[in-house]
């Protein structure tokens, strides 16, 4: 069988830190800010660490990056 490919989509949006979870940059931040409060864009700025749920799917699409 051929070896699996990372997927590259995925490889630029996440990645994992020291302790093992997969991080994630929230989305909303990039344009149309005036639309959304100060409150809003300041919670977007942190990073997020990715739900059990959607754990296994996105740690298969990553299985090459260290």
């Amino acid at each position: 069988m051929p070896k699996m490919k990372t997927h590259s989509g995925t490889k630029k949006r996440f990645k994992i830190s020291g302790t093992g979870l997969v991080m994630y940059s929230k989305p909303g931040t990039s344009h149309l800010a005036p639309g959304k409060t100060q409150k809003r864009i300041r919670h977007l700025r942190k990073e997020s660490s990715v739900s059990k749920a959607d754990l296994g799917r996105i740690r298969q699409q990553i299985a090459n990056i260290k």
